[in-house]
This record gives structure tokens, sequence and C-alpha cells, in this order.
């Protein structure tokens, strides 16, 4: 039966490393965050506050297709990041930084409210909850230049909205993945227990946690 997960996180947390190796694992099609030539991006370095709305409606444009064309895939999918995020995470924080204005702002929100409307929810959402000291050696590990400069204040204050947009996210279940404790790339033992509990999840058991007894023993799989 066709189902529809997205793996959610900040930046850094392995969200695209985990969307491929699942793939693998369950013979699934993997979407990745869409590479968009943003019209309003160079406009954006040079001026948060004159263009950050623009640009954030273009991504949202840009997730909320891609969203679409997902529940009409044939096929079962994971999805690098949600629509989701977009709204709740990354425009919110700018409008927080006061790089959106309040009136364009309520503009926003209103837009990605209606559309999240029509939009059939994913089967799943997995949450790749980190702190920032694991987001930052990811990060270093990585080598993206352009994410050396990245202050520990904005990841954090990245954890902070993800965490309250994941409290109250009622869409669809959740599988909150403590990252910290889990290496799914050193461990293979700790991706089978990713695996096989993103399984439970989508047999409809709202139970299924992560206990520290089976990650510790997983590492040694």
């Amino acid at each position: 039966m066709k189902k529809f997960v997205a793996v959610a996180g900040n930046i850094g947390v392995g969200k695209s490393t985990l969307v491929s190796m699942l793939c693998r694992q369950l013979e699934w099609e993997p979407f990745y965050e869409p590479v968009a030539d943003n019209p309003y991006l160079a406009d954006f370095y040079q001026n948060m506050d004159a263009w950050s709305f623009h640009s954030q409606v273009f991504f949202l444009t840009r997730r909320l297709r891609s969203h679409h064309e997902l529940t009409l895939h044939p096929a079962s999918v994971i999805q690098d990041r949600s629509v989701y995020e977009d709204a709740e995470i990354f425009a919110q924080n700018l409008f927080l930084q006061g790089h959106i204005q309040p009136r364009d702002y309520d503009t926003y929100r209103e837009l990605y409210e209606i559309a999240v409307q029509f939009l059939p929810p994913p089967d799943l959402v997995i949450y790749l909850r980190a702190s920032v000291p694991t987001l930052l050696n990811r990060i270093s590990h990585r080598g993206r230049d352009y994410e050396r400069s990245i202050a520990p204040e904005y990841l954090q204050s990245l954890n902070d909205l993800y965490e309250t947009w994941i409290e109250n996210f009622v869409l669809c279940p959740v599988l909150t993945v403590p990252a910290d404790d889990l290496d799914y790339v050193a461990h293979s033992g700790h991706l089978k227990l990713i695996v096989s509990k993103v399984e439970e999840k989508l047999t409809g058991n709202e139970e299924v946690v992560f206990e520290p007894e089976e990650v510790a023993r997983a590492a040694s799989d």
C-alpha cells in the first residue's frame, strides 16, 4: 500500500542521508529538497528586511507544488523536509527576527493555512531531534563552506521553533528520532532500528518510542 513519509529536522541533522538510506532499505523513492533558482535569493541576502517575504512566498509555492505531486505519485515516497517547516520554522523565524513585517507575515500565514487545507497530509512525519552541539558537529563534517558561518544561537532558535511545532502538530502521526544518540551512518543497527520503528508506526501503533536500552544494543549490531 502506497505511503508518503516526510523527514523533518534542523539544518545539519541528517535528513537527506536518512531519506536515502531508508529508501534503499524499504525500496521506496526519495524526494529531496527542490533545487530551484529562487529569483529573490540574491536580493534577500543583500537586504533581508526588504526581500524575506518575497523569498519565502517563492519557497512556499515550490514546496506546495512538490507536496501535491507527491500525493499523486504512484509509489511510496520519502520527502526530505516538509511544507510545514517552511512556514512553521523558517518563515516564522524571519518574522521573529524582524525581517518580515506583521502585515506581510499575516498574509503569508493566511496563504499557507488555506493551501494546506487542500493538501492530504503525509502518512508519517519522522522528526530528527538533535542538540546544537550535534548539529554543529555534523555541519562541520559535511564541509559546506556556506554553512560554516551558521551561529549556534541561530540553530537554537530553529530548534525552539521545531519543538513548538512538533508538540502541536496533529495532521498525521509523528515518529521522533533521538538523533543525538542514533548514528545511522556509523551503525547499521541504528538504521535497522529506525526502519523497524517506521514500519511499526505506519501500522497505527501510537506508542512507538526509542528506548535507551534498545538504542545501546543496536549500536553493537
